[in-house]
């Protein structure tokens, strides 16, 4: 499985950026799609994931802000991400459990500054 991420960017506070992952399988299949972010010096966190079945967990901190979706005929997952603001700047990596085994995409930064 191969996943790539895109979407990152520079955006203001209060702006929005819509994050993609792109996979080389049938998401349908995966267990898991989710979003983690890093910023240096601490731990990657869980943002948001989605399960087969399409039940949702988010982070408290981004709810009411961020969407996570995924499109099974297209085997890509999104990041809507609203409402932006300056700790939310990481670098977001896209994340798939299938059969007990993790895969991890690149990361795409995103950076919230004026």
């Amino acid at each position: 499985v191969h996943l790539q991420a895109s979407g990152g960017g520079l955006v203001q506070p209060g702006g929005s950026l819509r994050l993609s992952c792109a996979a080389s399988g049938a998401i349908a299949e995966f267990d898991y799609m989710g979003w983690y972010r890093q910023t240096p010096g601490k731990q990657r966190e869980l943002v948001a994931r989605i399960s087969s079945g399409g039940t949702i967990t988010a982070v408290d901190s981004v709810k009411g802000r961020f969407t996570i979706s995924r499109d099974n005929a297209m085997n890509t997952m999104y990041l809507e991400m609203n409402s932006l603001r300056p700790e939310d700047t990481a670098v977001y990596y896209c994340h798939a459990l299938y059969y007990r085994r993790q895969y991890w995409g690149q990361g795409t930064q995103v950076t919230v500054s004026s």
